[in-house]
């Protein structure tokens, strides 16, 4: 009779990040890779391309996929019964590290006929509120109690969720930073109204991990935490980790917002000549 390997509850990064291959993500990520260097390649070989898709924009998306593996094939990913925290790190990666890096390294200027059916679907897909509506589905509804638990139960968190967290937050960058503007006509003010918006579901989550009396979700009630952690001290990190890990985005969606503030009042007016 085989007795099962024991988990190891003080695991190091080099521990966390043993490869741990998951084909549902592997594939898709690589055929994303794979067709965006080929485009990237294919770019280099007129100036025009060069100026529209540099380097840089590049390098962002290498990082993005970088981080997208290692969150979703290491051995990270499959702790998410013994780590409230550790997991939730890794949907914040997924939800606010990893989008904003894709979609930066989209290049300038790709040519959407507006009157098409790709225009179209991509319209709605990056409508401030259809992208609000989808991203606070995803952050309220699998964090009440009820929905979260059935998705431990069902073994479908370890998947799902990271997907769902990845996709969503891709429509909130994308409206945030927008980067096919023929087709999104949305202006700075907007966005950043939109940023701060967006900013609320994971805020208000994240202090009701914080300021929880109780440990909230029945699967880490009893649970054997990773480093030492008590299950309500795994609850409270999680709470920390959602809410600096949203701060960047609220930062940006001020700025967003105070730059508009200033092309409305006429601050960036040449002052005239003496």
């Amino acid at each position: 009779m085989n007795t099962p390997t024991p988990i190891n509850l003080d695991p190091t990064l080099a521990d966390l990040l043993i490869p741990a291959p998951d084909i549902l993500f592997l594939i898709p990520t690589l055929l994303a890779a794979g067709y965006y260097l080929w485009r990237f390649i294919v770019s280099r070989r007129t100036e025009e391309g060069r100026a529209r898709w540099p380097i840089w924009r590049a390098v962002l998306f290498g990082l993005g996929i970088i981080l997208l593996l290692m969150t979703t094939q290491s051995r990270a990913a499959t702790l998410t019964g013994s780590s409230m925290a550790l997991y939730m790190g890794r949907l914040m990666v997924l939800a606010e590290i990893v989008p904003p890096l894709l979609v930066l390294g989209i290049p300038r200027g790709i040519r959407i006929n507006p009157r098409g059916a790709a225009a179209r679907v991509l319209g709605i897909l990056l409508d401030p509120w259809v992208a609000l509506a989808v991203w606070a589905a995803v952050i309220i509804f699998w964090n009440v109690p009820a929905g979260f638990n059935a998705s431990v139960v069902t073994n479908t968190a370890a998947a799902l969720l990271p997907a769902l967290y990845l996709l969503s937050s891709l429509l909130v960058w994308s409206v945030i930073l927008r980067p096919l503007p023929n087709v999104q006509p949305a202006g700075m003010g907007s966005r950043g109204g939109f940023g701060l918006l967006a900013a609320l579901p994971m805020m208000a989550v994240a202090s009701v991990w914080l300021y929880a009396p109780n440990v909230l979700y029945t699967p880490y009630v009893n649970a054997l935490c990773l480093w030492n952690l008590s299950p309500l001290q795994n609850q409270q990190l999680s709470g920390w980790i959602m809410m600096l890990a949203g701060l960047p985005a609220l930062a940006l969606a001020f700025i967003q917002l105070f730059q508009w503030l200033v092309e409305l009042t006429g601050g960036d007016e040449v002052a005239p000549p003496t």
